[in-house]
């Protein structure tokens, strides 16, 4: 397995600089830096998702601090998982996490452990919060749509005079309800 070294630096805006951080990236004599100006609360970064593209098995991803890969304890931990999965090593250097060493693997298995216990609560709480709902008379789910609306669009349908958009309009049916139930033939 060929080993690659990959730097990620992050600022959240455009008026902060990366010098700090590529300075410290440069000491791991990083192959490629990929840099980032952007708020590390965004979901879609280009050049993280870039270099995650680029990743492959045995690359190492080396990073100044977790706070640079993401904000949410909860998105850093999926990242984290990310690499794992793909056998990507990784290395904060301010926390001293490095999962090439016995102890950063073992922190890598706390990290999936908290992931799998998030997981499971809010698993636990959704089932929850659908008894308490069924308890109170309710139901989950998407409400149904009416008959008489499925029968109209289905109606206003079979003239030909209207199109699908239209018939959508009129009924309020979404276009994918009116296409289930013209497939299905449901009615009648």
């Amino acid at each position: 397995m060929s080993q690659y070294i990959y730097g990620y630096a992050r600022v959240s805006t455009r008026q902060q600089e990366l010098a700090r951080q590529l300075d410290l990236l440069e000491k791991y004599n990083c192959n490629e830096v990929l840099t980032e100006k952007m708020t590390g609360t965004k979901s879609n970064r280009p050049e993280l998702n870039r270099l995650k593209d680029k990743l492959r098995p045995g690359d190492i991803v080396v990073v100044e601090s977790f706070s640079r890969l993401g904000r949410s304890t909860k998105d850093l931990i999926d990242l984290v998982n990310y690499f794992e999965e793909n056998n990507v090593k990784l290395i904060s250097v301010k926390e001293s996490f490095d999962t090439t060493t016995p102890q950063g693997r073992l922190m890598m298995t706390v990290f999936q452990a908290f992931s799998q216990f998030e997981r499971d609560l809010i698993v636990e709480r959704t089932k929850e919060g659908l008894k308490s709902a069924r308890a109170r008379g309710r139901k989950g789910g998407r409400p149904r749509v009416a008959t008489k609306d499925i029968t109209k669009a289905i109606n206003l349908y079979k003239t030909e005079e209207y199109s699908v958009k239209e018939i959508v309009e009129m009924t309020g049916i979404s276009r994918a309800t009116l296409y289930r139930y013209l497939d299905n033939d449901k009615l009648e």
